[in-house]
Formats: C-alpha cells, structure tokens, sequence
C-alpha cells in the first residue's frame, strides 16, 4: 500500500508541476476573502447539497484558513500531507497549485511526499 500511495502522490505531483514550467517558489497568494467568482465547493456540491457547500466556504475557507495559528503555506503543507495519506489525488492535485501559491516550493512538496510514503501506507 505504501508504495502505491507514494507512486500516485509523485505522478500527481508531477503532472502539476509540469504544467506549470519555471514555478520555484511562488508568492503567497492575497486574495480577499470575498470573491464574485463561484467557489470550488459550490461548484462540486451547490446543487445537490447548498448547504453544506454554505458551511464549507463560510467555516473552512473563511474561518480555518484565515486563523493565525497557522500560516496559509504551513496549512497547504498539513493539507497535502493529509490528502496523501488519504489517497486524494485529485483533491491533491489542487492543494498541490495552492500550496506552490501559498510559497512552498516544488522541492518541499516533493520532500513531503517522500516523507508521506513511510507514515501513511
């Protein structure tokens, strides 16, 4: 099992990194917490479940994300850490692009992964 979480998280990892040619380290992103543009959560589960779509934006984005325990880059890094230990590879795929937006570089995510295969298989 182990190996198969660690193969799948370093080809996700590299499809990522591949479309996104000369990304080292980018900035941390400041986006205002209020976005005319549907979210990723209303996307995937407005219709069916608006609610709970409601909750994820309002809680999680808006409220976790935005707590000062933590920075946002020290989060995304938790994230892909918990995504590869869950077998999410889709959802890694986009906690992989916000990671490299919230400053981590592609060789801390790589080093993650690396570390990631012998705690969660």
């Amino acid at each position: 099992m182990t190996r198969h979480l660690f193969l799948n998280a370093f080809l996700t990892v590299g499809i990522v990194l591949a479309a996104l040619p000369g990304v080292v380290c980018a900035q941390p992103v400041n986006e205002p917490k209020e976005s005319p543009m549907t979210s990723r959560a209303q996307q995937l589960m407005g219709d069916t479940a608006p609610r709970l779509a409601e909750l994820t934006d309002d809680v999680l984005y808006k409220d976790i994300w935005e707590r000062p325990g933590l920075s946002k880059r020290d989060r995304s890094l938790v994230t892909i850490s918990a995504l590869i230990a869950l077998n999410r590879p889709d959802q890694l795929k986009s906690h992989i692009r916000i990671g490299l937006q919230n400053g981590l570089t592609k060789d801390e995510i790589v080093e993650t992964i690396t570390h990631m295969a012998f705690y969660s298989g």
